[in-house]
């Protein structure tokens, strides 16, 4: 049986121990894009150790920040090709502003195996607590298997957001630069696909992507510095849906709009009739 969600749901998948520094972040946050501006004092909050602030989606590299090889993935009762997965959704939630620098604890389990029919959905869950036990994160995330379905699990809840029936209230435009994935795979994903172009071509693209991750970082910050003046100890959670690939050197085209505590997101391709790059993404906001 390729999927036993008896098996698979709620598997412990350990715990482990990292530490992270203001370098760290720094790189993380110039792997965005930060500093474009070099004599922006809300840049500098990014790019600059004094009065350094922390994107909370540093979250999503921090365990695996100093890893040099190609990420590998296994998860119990799951017996797939996950080679061929995709990453499906992100979340990052944040108990309290992040630190510039820190040691951690993460534990992650299986939340979920969802079967859509055609597919199958595995949903991982990962607490992060500092060396006190205090609570800095929740993160989950989703990969997609296609053809892996019909397993006999529950299909799951819509997450699909529904968008307001008007203009956006904002439309950021960011560039990435042609080198965005060699400057973010030091963030810990030295998957070749992201800076090879034969593996690329051989993985079905004409040219190496950039992180989904990436994307998720750069829209991000896009949506902060847009709505929330820079202050990244606004942002309580973003979640997204990963819809399409950036090239590196694509222009990402963002639209918020505002309903209530939180903020509605788009994110498509400018160069490719809009081609959608981030789906179904919202920004919570605190206070």
């Amino acid at each position: 049986m390729p999927i036993d969600p008896e098996v698979a749901v709620g598997a412990d998948l350990g715990r482990s121990s990292f530490s992270w520094t203001s370098s760290d972040v720094l790189l993380y946050h110039l792997a965005l894009g930060a500093g474009a501006d070099p004599t922006d004092d809300r840049e500098l909050r990014y790019a600059y150790e004094d009065d350094l602030r922390v994107l909370p989606t540093f979250a999503t590299v921090a365990e695996n920040f100093h890893a040099s090889e190609p990420p590998a993935v296994s998860f119990p009762g799951v017996d797939i090709d996950l080679a061929k997965v995709v990453h499906g959704t992100q979340s990052v939630e944040v108990h309290r502003p992040l630190p510039t620098a820190g040691e951690a604890v993460a534990r992650s389990r299986i939340a979920d195996v969802l079967d859509k029919g055609k597919a199958a959905v595995i949903v991982q869950e990962t607490t992060v607590a500092d060396a006190a036990g205090d609570p800095l994160w929740t993160a989950r995330s989703s990969i997609f298997a296609r053809g892996e379905g019909g397993f006999g699990g529950e299909r799951g809840a819509s997450d699909r957001v529904e968008l307001p029936d008007r203009a956006p209230d904002v439309v950021v435009d960011t560039p990435t630069l042609p080198q965005q994935a060699l400057l973010y795979r030091l963030c810990g994903d030295r998957n070749p696909l992201h800076a090879d172009p034969e593996f690329a071509r051989a993985a079905g693209f004409d040219a190496p992507i950039l992180h989904g991750l990436c994307t998720y970082g750069v829209v991000a910050k896009a949506v902060t510095d847009a709505v929330l003046d820079a202050d990244v100890t606004r942002v309580r959670s973003w979640s997204a849906k990963f819809a399409g690939i950036v090239l590196p050197g694509e222009t990402l085209r963002t639209r918020v709009w505002r309903d209530g505590g939180r903020l509605l997101v788009t994110a498509t391709v400018v160069e490719r009739d809009e081609a959608p790059a981030l789906s179904d993404a919202v920004l919570h906001t605190t206070g």
